[in-house]
């Protein structure tokens, strides 16, 4: 079997580049704490929550922490390491706050 070729391995490494620089992209696109301001909360939390059966709960909690933490991760689940401030607050009993 023959090896690659000078342009296959170039295509590769492109790719390769591609893709690396997407998933990069893609995490930096969510922000980080302080990212959002409280008028944004509301709707970033109802994406977030947009697809659990505990939508009321949801909501109160993301929002709340959205308040104080100025940042929801991206996604409708975890992605948590996005926001340490969301990932981070804790309950009495010591689960997680945020959702």
């Amino acid at each position: 079997m023959a090896g690659f070729s000078r342009l296959q391995f170039v295509f590769l490494f492109f790719l390769f580049f591609l893709v690396a620089s997407m998933s990069t992209i893609q995490v930096s696109l969510a922000g980080g704490e302080g990212s959002l301001t409280k008028d944004q909360c509301p709707a970033t939390c109802a994406k977030r929550c947009s697809t659990t059966s505990h939508l009321n709960n949801c909501l109160m909690f993301c929002n709340l922490c959205c308040d104080k933490c100025l940042c929801v991760p991206s996604g409708t689940y975890g992605h948590k390491e996005e926001c340490p401030c969301y990932n981070n607050w804790k309950t009495k009993e010591g689960g997680p706050k945020c959702p």
